[in-house]
Order: structure tokens, then C-alpha cells, then sequence
């Protein structure tokens, strides 16, 4: 499985980027994917998660109500919108995914098998 983030880049506060992950190598029906992201000196947080078969969606209180996440079963490409961007939001942000994800562990970043690389996002006041 091979996950290709993309999209990333530099915006002001309460702008809105539309981040992409590309994912290829096999079929992904029964899969989770899901976005997370990591600030210069946190931790990896959970953003979103979206499951192939059903399209159940999770989302952290955080971006809650600012992020939509989806997906594009022709492409097998999961989208991340994300509005009303702020500062807080500044991190890299990595796809992954992972087989037969039951939503517990939808919002779990060690439940997943497959990352992609990290795409970066820079919000500015």
C-alpha cells in the first residue's frame, strides 16, 4: 500500500486549504483511513478518519465543524477540507489507512499500518 499526500502549503488564518492522499496497491474496501498531524514538538493528534465500506466519519473536537473529510472510491484518493484554518492548526499532516478498522480505532494512530509522507501546513495570523 502506498499513500501520496499532497496539497499542503502556507495560509492566513480563517483561510482554507483542500489537502489530498492518493493511495494505490490494492484494493481499500473494508479499510480506515484516516489524516493526523504532529506540531514541532507535540505529539501525533488524530484529525479525521473516514471508513471505505459505509463512509462512517470521526473527527477530533478540534477541528470539528472546520475539517470535512472524504472520499473519491474512483480515485482512491481521501480529501481533507479544511476551513476556517488557525494557527493552531500549523503542523505536518500525514494519511494513512489500514484494514478492517472498527471505529474505536478509527481515531488511533497506532491501529493504522500505512503512512504516507507528511505534507506541511503553515496557518499565519
Amino acid at each position: 500500500v502506498q499513500l501520496q499526500a499532497s496539497g499542503g502549503g502556507s495560509v492566513q488564518a480563517g483561510g482554507s486549504l483542500r489537502l489530498s492522499c492518493a493511495a494505490s496497491g490494492r484494493t481499500f474496501s473494508g479499510y480506515g483511513l484516516g489524516w493526523f498531524r504532529q506540531a514541532p514538538g507535540k505529539e501525533r493528534e488524530f484529525v479525521a478518519a473516514i471508513r471505505w465500506s459505509g463512509g462512517t466519519t470521526v473527527y477530533s473536537d478540534s477541528v470539528k465543524g472546520r475539517f470535512a473529510i472524504s472520499l473519491d472510491k474512483a480515485k482512491s484518493t481521501v480529501y481533507l477540507q479544511m476551513n476556517s484554518l488557525e494557527l493552531e492548526d500549523t503542523a505536518v499532516y500525514y494519511c494513512a489507512a489500514s484494514p478492517g478498522l472498527i471505529y474505536s480505532g478509527l481515531g488511533v494512530a497506532a491501529s493504522y499500518n500505512y503512512w504516507g509522507q507528511g505534507t506541511q501546513v503553515t496557518v499565519s495570523s
